[in-house]
């Protein structure tokens, strides 16, 4: 289980003008799947800028994408991650509540991936010089934002990027 802080406003608009806090978590969940994450067994619930993500994802890269693209939400200032790796038991609710959880398995396990902040002036050359060594690493980092980045040319400051191991 994590906390993640975001910039509230950096990121996808996807929050109608009068969408109201109850109905906001259907394109959440829209715009993580959109995004490349399988949604079937995750729920999402949204309350003071904070996104709360339970249920299940079938491998630690869809969680760590998971929690990124919700935190990159403009209006969304933290992710509560709930998410477990694997599927439900036999007989256990598919989908869990999307509540905060003090149940130890839920969240559980280190994230494989470090996670970035784009700031101003920041390529993604220069993010791959600063935390790989070589400039030409690019490639990785974008590849680890599919489909959120859609080109290696635009990102944006506040943007939280994952950075995986190589």
């Amino acid at each position: 289980m994590g906390f993640f802080d975001f910039i509230s406003d950096a990121g996808a608009k996807i929050f109608g003008q009068d969408e109201e806090p109850q109905n906001v978590t259907k394109p959440i969940i829209k715009h993580i799947e959109d995004n490349g994450v399988d949604t079937s067994q995750m729920k999402t619930a949204f309350s003071a800028g904070t996104v709360v993500l339970s249920g299940y994802v079938p491998t630690q890269e869809q969680k760590e994408k998971a929690v990124i693209i919700a935190g990159n939400i403009a209006g969304v200032s933290g992710v509560q991650d709930n998410l477990i790796v694997g599927a439900p038991a036999v007989g256990e609710s598919e989908q869990p509540a999307a509540e905060p959880s003090t149940d130890a398995a839920s969240g559980a396990g280190e994230w494989e991936s470090k996670t970035y902040t784009v700031q101003p002036g920041d390529t993604l050359s220069k993010i791959a010089k600063e935390m790989y060594g070589d400039a030409m690493k690019y490639p990785v980092i974008f590849e680890a934002n599919r489909p959120m980045l859609k080109d290696p040319d635009h990102i944006y400051p506040g943007q939280v990027l994952r950075i995986p191991k190589i």
